[in-house]
Parts: structure tokens; sequence; C-alpha cells
């Protein structure tokens, strides 16, 4: 079985109702129903659930997924472009449990202070721009990196 942790940080609480025509209007519910099924399909997947607007839970949560987790899919929100400790927790646990960033928008079609992630240098990969839909194609790229490598 492999576990999956997947981690949102600020303001994606509030998918649904926060600036739509940029993050779309699915919910966090939504997406994680949507990531349930994909995991199911998969088979042999489990997935735990995080979301914080603190930096430091983050941080922690990642921290602690070194022989608890196989795998962490991560939406870091605005902490990607402003977060080292973020970025070094990723990499402190990259050579055991490989990560994969995710954003609903592609960054690199807004503002220039979104253009530069902090973050994807300590993943294996990164989607952006595919709203929801990119969580489950994060989910299914980092299964079949995982299941590849063993």
């Amino acid at each position: 079985m492999l576990k999956i942790l997947v981690l949102n940080g600020p303001n994606l609480n509030l998918l649904g109702t926060r600036e739509p025509e940029i993050y779309g209007s699915e919910t966090l519910q939504s997406i994680e129903s949507d990531l349930r099924a994909c995991a199911e399909a998969l088979g042999g997947v489990e997935i735990e659930f995080f979301q914080s607007n603190a930096e430091s839970d983050l941080i922690t949560r990642i921290g602690e997924t070194r022989g608890n987790f196989d795998g962490i899919i991560i939406n870091p929100a605005a902490l990607t472009h402003t977060s080292l400790g973020v970025a070094d927790a990723i990499k402190a646990v990259a050579d055991a449990v490989p990560s994969v960033e995710v954003h609903l928008s592609n960054t690199h079609a807004r503002e220039e202070i979104r253009h530069k992630s902090l973050t994807a240098p300590g993943c294996i990969g990164q989607l952006m721009g595919f709203k929801g839909y990119g969580y489950v194609l994060a989910l299914q790229a980092l299964v079949k990196h995982l299941r590849s490598s063993r």
C-alpha cells in the first residue's frame, strides 16, 4: 500500500469562493473527493489530506513524512514563492519521500513574483494550470514514479 500525503497551503480552504476566475469553482473538498476516486482506481493507494494557513504546520507535516508516507503532493500556494522553510523541508525528506508540486493556476501567466518557485527544485515534478485536475495528474504521476522505483 502506497501512502500519499496531500498538503495544501494558505487560503486553499477558501477554494470555490476565492477568485474563481483564477482558481476555478471547485472546493478543496471536491478536489479531495476526486483524488480519493483516483486513488481507488489506481488500487493500493491511501491518501491523507492536510491544509493549513500556517507555514510552520506545513513544515512540521513534511518533516513527519519519513517512514510514514511514500510521497507528497503539495500545493504550497503563496508560500511557493516566499518560504525557504517549506523548500528546505521538502529537500530534507526528498531522498525517501518524493514530492510533486501542484498549482491550480499557471503561475507563469500571472504576476512576476509568482514566476519563481522556491519549492519546485526539491520536487520530482510540477503541475500547474489544470485547476483541480492537476491534483489527479500529480497523483497518477507520483504513483507511477513510486511503483517504477521499487
